[in-house]
């Protein structure tokens, strides 16, 4: 059994990770770690997992964490990685990162979008970004892997195909995203609050949000030239899921329904967690609610000679950790949907 350590384990990120391990064939959880809940039982925490998990949470003391550990998961702020992961690097350990701070391959960039400073530059060479359909190579033999964000997995794996064959207008795709409230983190901040976001739609982060330059830095490197998007995100009053809308102005406009299609099943032809749906049918976020999955819809407008993609995961999931431990099992030479096909994901 491989041992897996989880820091930031009572966030809803961290918590989701547990969520899978626990049932996972090849890995066993060897140190949950939160500085909030230090000294409880996980499970007085999350009652729902009395009798299937017990672990005491423990505050973050690396050494033990590390001697007890295979790989070890963050799930930190931002900030906070950056007084966890050179130690665990230091130490030896093969890391998963969900913080942003190495998602990017240029520090100024993220500097500039997270007004921060980076301070782990050093590590930069070493990461590796977590996108298995595209990186999966890379990812087997990194020390460090940048889990992504959920609004660029969601975006990038559903605009790949056209990107990545210059088929569409590189400089005016546009991207309308929605996201479940557990995409905020698990905070208790006004604007989260029952009454605020209850029968509420609301944008926001409208031409600033973080994760723009992420998906254009993954575009443009597909696409081998500058990509630019215009994304907007926005909260729906649901727990989990997302669902992006994008819109591509195709280079030629002999294109039908069933060959853009025909398009996506072909660079998609194997990967077991993208599913292309036939023309017709459309994402529904219920669908992927749970899993690992992400369901694209690519459809096409004869009139504007635009191709619109729908995509939709679980941004608990593929947006975030069943796609960590999609990244563990490569890491670790297993097949890469161990432990994330039980029909019980399905909630």
């Amino acid at each position: 059994m491989f041992r897996i350590a989880i820091i930031g384990a009572t966030g809803y990120v961290g918590t989701e990770i547990v969520r899978l391990l626990v049932q996972h064939p090849e890995a066993e959880i060897s140190a949950v770690a939160s500085r909030s809940f230090a000294g409880q039982s996980f499970s007085d925490v999350y009652p729902n997992l009395k009798n299937i998990f017990n672990l005491s949470l423990s505050g973050l003391e690396l050494d033990e964490i590390c001697e007890n550990a295979d790989i070890v998961i963050t799930a930190l702020p931002h900030d906070a990685s950056r007084d966890v992961i050179p130690e665990l690097i230091k130490r030896g350990k093969r890391v998963i990162d969900h913080s942003a701070a190495f998602r990017f391959r240029d520090k100024t960039v993220y500097e500039s979008w997270y007004k921060t400073n980076h301070g782990m530059e050093e590590l930069l060479d070493k990461a590796v970004y977590g996108l298995p359909e595209i990186y999966r190579e890379k990812i087997a033999t990194s020390v460090l892997v940048a889990n992504p964000g959920c609004y660029p997995t969601c975006t990038v794996l559903a605009l790949a195909p056209l990107v990545k064959n210059k088929l569409v207008q590189l400089d005016s795709i546009i991207v309308d995203a929605a996201s479940g409230m557990s995409g905020a983190g698990r905070k208790s901040e006004l604007a989260y609050s029952f009454c605020e976001i209850d029968e509420n739609f609301k944008a926001y982060g409208v031409t600033n949000h973080r994760h723009t330059p992420e998906i254009e830095q993954e575009l443009s490197a597909l696409a081998g030239e500058k990509v630019v998007i215009s994304f907007t995100p926005h909260l729906v009053p649901m727990k989990r899921g997302m669902m992006c809308t994008s819109y591509l102005k195709l280079t030629h406009s002999n294109w039908s329904a069933e060959s853009l299609y025909e398009l996506y099943r072909e660079y998609y032809n194997g990967e077991f967690f993208v599913r292309v749906l036939e023309p017709g049918i459309l994402p529904e976020t219920k669908n992927v609610s749970g899993s690992n999955f992400v369901d694209i819809s690519v459809n096409y407008d004869k009139r504007t000679n635009r191709a619109i993609v729908i995509s939709a995961l679980d941004n608990l999931g593929k947006g975030a950790a069943g796609q960590a431990v999609q990244c563990m099992n490569i890491m670790l030479g297993l097949d890469e949907t161990t432990g994330l096909c039980s029909p019980a994901f399905y909630l």
